[in-house]
This record gives structure tokens, C-alpha cells and sequence, in this order.
């Protein structure tokens, strides 16, 4: 459970290294999971 859960996290704070998604600067919501999505995509990728 320890270890899925550390994933989890790790994962949360690589995401908030992305500006645009940590200050969320974005008004609608789906830009935002967008956004959300295109660093998680890239996240993944490297």
C-alpha cells in the first residue's frame, strides 16, 4: 500500500512543478485538465 501510495505522491509533486498547473491560471476547468494532461503526458514520456 506504502509504495502505490509513494507513487501517488511523487507523481502530485511532480505536477506542481508545472507553473500553469500549481497557480492555476486557467478559468475553465477543462483547460485546466488539459493542462493537467499535457504535463502528465510529458511527465510520462521522459
Amino acid at each position: 500500500c506504502y509504495k502505490l501510495r509513494n507513487t501517488i505522491e511523487r507523481a502530485f509533486s511532480h505536477l506542481k512543478d508545472w507553473r500553469r498547473v500549481a497557480t492555476r491560471y486557467d478559468k475553465l476547468a477543462r483547460n485546466f485538465q488539459a493542462g493537467i494532461a499535457i504535463a502528465a503526458i510529458i511527465l510520462w514520456w521522459a
